[in-house]
């Protein structure tokens, strides 16, 4: 005799299946850490920038775009030679100024017929004759979280010599340009 496939209150439940479920929350933690690391390297590493004008040339040109690391200096100062982004004078109004760090906290700087001294050391072999000495004519002594900025191209750079701009304060700087973008031109920032 066959019985009716009908309502049957003794049918057992099926169980999950362990191994299933243990593959599906490895997925799922999977994609949420996925998500995670992407929020994270785009928030530090993400930011982007376009440099204004020929003061970083030949290492940078008008219009090209820098990834801004934010992270680098969470954790280290900026050091003399590392290409930094800043907003001149905290101004949140203003555009990212991309230049190099020449002079640190503590550091005398000064520019005289048109040479950059530097704790009274000459800096020649990094620049032309300087045409304007601007602020920096009579020597500057950098406070703490004070740094001096220039452009590769000094010549044709607004930077810590203008009275506008001046030393450039730690908590102004953004971060350090580490990555250059455009065609034939892309790389790390020297």
């Amino acid at each position: 005799m066959r019985r009716n496939k009908g309502l049957s209150f003794y049918r057992r439940r099926k169980k999950v299946n362990a191994a299933i479920l243990a593959e599906v929350m490895k997925y799922i933690l999977g994609i949420a850490i996925s998500i995670f690391l992407a929020v994270v390297i785009v928030y530090l590493f993400g930011l982007r920038t376009g440099v204004i004008g020929t003061s970083m040339e030949p290492e940078l040109a008008n219009g090209q775009e820098v990834l801004i690391n934010r992270f680098a200096y969470k954790l280290a100062n900026p050091k003399a030679g590392d290409v930094v982004v800043f907003l001149p004078n905290g101004n949140q109004n203003t555009h990212y100024y991309v230049k190099r760090v020449v002079a640190c906290p503590g550091d005398r700087v000064q520019i005289r017929e048109g040479v950059l001294y530097i704790n009274g050391d000459a800096v020649e072999d990094a620049y032309d004759l300087i045409a304007d000495a601007g602020i920096a004519e009579n020597e500057i002594r950098l406070k703490d979280n004070e740094y001096f900025v220039m452009g590769d191209n000094c010549n044709s750079s607004e930077d810590s010599r203008s009275g506008n701009i001046g030393p450039v304060r730690r908590d102004h700087i953004v971060g350090e340009a580490w990555f250059k973008l455009g065609s034939g031109n892309a790389g790390l920032v020297h």
